[in-house]
C-alpha cells in the first residue's frame, strides 16, 4: 500500500468520525435548564423515594443517609489486600 493512501484513509476516517460527532452532539448534550439544576443541591427531604430492590421496596433518602451515618463501610486495615469483588453475571 501506498504512502499517500494511508494517510489520505487516515484523514478521511478522521474527518468522517468528528464529523459524525459534531452531528449527533446536540442529541447527547444536556440542556442549560438542566445543567444549572444539576449546579443547586437539593435536600434530601425533597428528593423522591429511592427503589433499593431486592425486597426493600422504596426508601426516603433521608432514611439512606441515616443508615450510612450509623453504619459507614468498614475501612481496609494498613497493609491488608484488599477484598476480592465479587463478580455477578446477568443476563438471560
Amino acid at each position: 500500500m501506498d504512502t499517500r493512501q494511508i494517510f489520505l484513509f487516515c484523514g478521511i476516517s478522521l474527518a468522517l468520525a468528528l464529523g459524525l460527532a459534531a452531528a449527533l452532539f446536540p442529541l447527547a448534550a444536556v440542556s442549560e435548564e438542566t445543567l444549572s439544576q444539576s449546579r443547586v443541591p437539593q435536600a434530601a427531604e425533597d428528593m423522591p423515594d429511592i427503589d433499593v430492590g431486592e425486597g426493600f421496596g422504596t426508601l426516603p433518602v433521608i432514611e439512606l443517609m441515616g443508615y450510612y451515618v450509623d453504619n459507614p463501610p468498614a475501612k481496609a486495615e494498613a497493609g491488608a489486600a484488599p477484598a476480592p469483588r465479587r463478580q455477578q453475571f446477568g443476563g438471560c
